[in-house]
């Protein structure tokens, strides 16, 4: 079976989209999607693929197994819904929705049609990602008693690398970028175990001259399995990206800039002599993870078959193991209850952002 793919939204993200589809043995790319139907032909040239303006139109006319959206986020629902109840997968760029509700909604349309609906989280496939969560299924990391999420030097909410409709968003093009930081978290410490464990702090440190909510923000939760997870998001200072993962029998550190991973198994109390040895250990394994990350690079420079490139790109490896599931008529492997606790972790930055005398309240 070959996934015949279609993508709605032909702006800056979509790119990665068209691209990977082009690439992917498992997927035929047939169609682009665009209210602007000069950018849809600009890009169905590209890909030598057929443009289209409106949706309906576009499932009308081609027989679909799987739409990707990357269309701004205040679209996303409608899209989505749109494609269900045609009774075609979506693949949907982050953040899925706007807020948990609508996120609910998406999930009972899904449902009800029995369609697999998913959010792009790629990050969750680069290779320090996918070493850490391999460990920690292995069982030798134990229970996680802590992570900490070090994410520093994210983008202001003044830049509008994404369009400027992450203008609408309280944070702005910040808020755009939280996402990765906490599906990241996610995905190693845990879903918090209710929404009343979770909180949040922001502060506005810089100056704009658009009316935005905050630019760094912090979160906190204990998950379900009883981790104390922390969450640390800025704008404005260099850029650190960092998780650190405190497990009973290892623990790790994530550097996803150089995608390295350190395991931390000795203990506190050694000798000096054991302490420069594990000195020496711990130089000598980041070495090797920045030679292998070296190999790879060079891999890609001197290969461009696919399995490279699903090594080298996460968007890549996503759509791979997405399209895989697809044919298989298996589970997705990104869960929209990932995006459901993302989204519920962003509300609570919003609300803490937002002094309550203008917070919204049910009708």
């Amino acid at each position: 079976m070959t996934v015949r793919t279609a993508v709605v939204g032909a702006g800056t993200v979509s790119e990665v989209h068209l691209s990977g589809l082009e690439k992917n043995p498992r997927t035929d790319l047939v169609a682009i999607c665009d209210v602007d139907l000069d950018r849809a032909n600009e890009a169905a040239t590209a890909y030598d693929i057929t443009p289209y303006s409106d949706l309906e139109d576009l499932l009308a006319r081609e027989s679909l197994d799987w739409l990707h959206v990357c269309t701004p986020v205040q679209t996303h629902l409608e899209i989505a819904r749109t494609a269900i109840e045609a009774g075609i997968p979506v693949l949907i760029e982050k953040p899925v929705t706007e807020t948990v509700a609508e996120l609910e909604e998406l999930q009972r349309l899904s449902d009800r049609h029995g369609v697999p609906v998913s959010p792009v989280h790629q990050h969750l496939f680069d290779p320090a990602m996918r070493t850490a969560r391999r460990l920690i299924r292995s069982g030798n990391v134990g229970p996680i008693h802590g992570v900490d999420v070090i994410y520093t030097g994210l983008t202001p909410p003044d830049a509008a690398k994404r369009g400027t409709w992450v203008f609408d968003l309280p944070g702005g093009e910040f808020e755009e970028g939280l996402p990765h930081p906490i599906y990241s978290g996610l995905a190693v410490g845990g879903f918090p175990k209710s929404t009343d464990d979770i909180s949040a702090n922001t502060r506005l440190a810089g100056e704009y001259e658009d009316d935005f909510a905050y630019d760094t923000a912090q979160l906190q939760y204990e998950s379900a399995d009883g981790a104390l997870c922390t969450l640390k998001m800025l704008s404005g200072s260099k850029p650190r990206h960092e998780i650190l993962i405190h497990g009973e029998g290892v623990s790790m550190r994530l550097d996803l800039i150089l995608q390295s991973v350190e395991t931390i198994e000795d203990e506190y109390h050694l000798s000096s002599v054991d302490k420069g040895k594990q000195a020496i250990s711990r130089s000598a394994n980041h070495l090797t993870d920045l030679a292998a990350n070296l190999r790879l690079v060079a891999d890609a420079q001197l290969n461009d078959d696919w399995e490279t490139a699903t090594r080298m790109n996460p968007h890549y490896a996503q759509f791979d193991r997405t399209a895989r599931a697809l044919e298989a008529d298996g589970p997705m492997p990104v869960s929209l209850e990932s995006s459901k606790w993302t989204i519920t972790l962003l509300e609570a930055l919003r609300d803490a952002a937002t002094p309550e005398s203008l917070r919204a309240t049910p009708s």
